[in-house]
């Protein structure tokens, strides 16, 4: 599993799943301001997600197949995604054993 904000470090090849986190702009300001952000910061990432980079560049980079966008706006749906990446790599190791 990786983390990273970028989808040109690795390529296609070697991965199997790629999940784009998106996130409503006002939660994503809340959890910003939150974090002490300086305002340059949040207002660079509020037009990335409103300008869907990170989703664009995703699609761009892997087959669409591979790319699956999860909501993440609250503990409910984080829980959620936990819970999906479980499955996804449940039959990801039954695939491959």
């Amino acid at each position: 599993m990786l983390d990273f904000h970028s989808c040109d470090v690795f390529p296609a090849e070697l991965l199997d799943l790629v999940l784009v986190l998106r996130v409503s702009t006002e939660n994503l300001f809340d959890r910003l301001t939150a974090r002490g952000y300086h305002q340059r910061k949040i207002n660079e990432n509020m037009e990335c997600e409103i300008m869907q980079v990170v989703l664009e560049d995703a699609r761009e980079a892997f087959p669409a197949e591979m790319v699956h966008v999860v909501e993440n706006n609250n503990v409910d749906e984080m829980e959620a995604n936990g819970a999906r990446v479980e499955q996804w790599l449940a039959a990801w190791l039954q695939d491959h054993a």
